[in-house]
């Protein structure tokens, strides 16, 4: 009997636990998603407008941007910055306008 309240208190704890980390990152993901709009604009720029190699470009980056991940497409001149599972946003260089935001898809 004492065994089984253990389980159901530990799963309770669990469940518990993930729901406020699901609150924590809905109520963050406005902030993330302006972050990795921010670090694809300042990587599309160190990547296609300084000619610096894409790993290169998290120098650039301010602090507490060290979750935001990049990519790039070459053949589309686009730089995608993400946190995993939660944001992401893209950055295409146009040779007259610079690094322009892609539009944002939900």
């Amino acid at each position: 009997m004492k065994a089984r309240r253990i389980i159901w208190g530990g799963l309770a704890l669990i469940l518990l636990l993930a729901g406020a980390a699901y609150a924590y990152l809905q109520n963050q993901k406005s902030v993330l998603e302006l972050g990795v709009g921010y670090g694809a604009r300042v990587a599309c720029a160190c990547r296609y407008i300084g000619n610096r190699p894409l790993a290169d470009c998290h120098k650039d980056f301010e602090p507490g941007m060290e979750p935001i991940r990049l990519s790039e497409d070459v053949a589309h001149k686009t730089v995608t910055a993400s946190v995993p599972l939660i944001a992401s946003r893209s950055a295409r260089y146009d040779p007259v306008l610079g690094c322009q935001p892609e539009p944002y898809k939900r």
